[in-house]
């Protein structure tokens, strides 16, 4: 199995299960550099994917919360190769698969040879790079494909009907459903018309088809399950570590 199909392979195992999964993000070295791998642990036990911010001075699809997280990361010290070197030094690995969601800039600066080496080594199975238009992005396509590490495409409620099709064609592990046209971690909640929405791309996808922003509870994770194998949330899984919260505590609320 390569590593991008570990990422469907958990997700569909959740749904053969009965239930939507959950794919929890986190700001890599947020709150604390000191907790990363422990916090880490406690949030891949909780969920059937990880996805781990790899923090950047200017996270732009991002709200106020995780922009703020990755602003207290980067003054602390944390880089994409201090997350790796924390990664490599978890002795069997993590339980869940990790995604790695990182704007271009990091991956560009890092080498995208290295990073596809470094990656598999820790375990990661997929990026998914919210500034790189498909069109652009062969170059690390290749680089990571040749590990069987895939790019996972994200999709949008104005993304037209071809388009949407060329790219869940082209997305590997799930195709990322964001719910609204604009950044994460609005108050506002999940549009009415969703349901059609999500219907449509899981329909045209191959592979699991997750949505995103604006999830933050229980009543969100079941709504967007009837329509999409995944939930994924962030901001609020975000607020709840700055606020000193139990993580495993709050993504358990979110599967009553």
């Amino acid at each position: 199995m390569q590593a991008h199909e570990r990422i469907g392979a958990a997700l569909t195992a959740a749904n053969d299960a009965g239930r939507p999964a959950l794919v929890p993000f986190i700001t890599a070295g947020y709150p604390e550099p000191a907790d990363f791998i422990t916090t880490l642990q406690a949030i891949a036990a909780s969920g059937d994917v990880v996805e781990l911010g790899i923090p950047f001075s200017d996270p732009m699809a991002d709200g106020m919360t995780i922009q703020r997280s990755s602003f207290e990361a980067l003054k602390k010290g944390v880089s994409l190769k201090w997350i790796f070197d924390q990664l490599d030094s978890v002795e069997g690995g993590i339980d869940a698969p990790l995604v790695m969601m990182s704007y271009l800039n990091p991956l560009l600066a890092f080498g995208y040879d290295e990073l596809a080496t470094r990656a598999l080594a820790a375990g990661v199975c997929g990026f998914i790079v919210p500034d790189l238009p498909l069109e652009e992005s062969a170059e690390i396509r290749a680089a990571l494909e040749a590990k069987g590490i895939g790019v996972i495409q994200l999709v949008t409620p104005a993304t037209p009907d071809d388009r949407l099709q060329t790219l869940c064609e082209a997305s590997r592990g799930f195709v990322y459903a964001v719910t609204i046209t604009g950044i994460t971690g609005g108050g506002a909640g999940l549009p009415a018309d969703l349901t059609d929405y999500l219907d449509k791309v899981s329909a045209l996808s191959s592979i699991p088809v997750c949505a995103g922003f604006g999830i933050r509870e229980a009543k969100d994770v079941a709504a967007v399950g009837r329509h999409a194998a995944g939930a994924i949330v962030g901001s609020a899984l975000v607020e709840v570590l700055e606020r000193g919260g139990d993580p495993r505590e709050y993504l358990g609320s979110l599967r009553n």
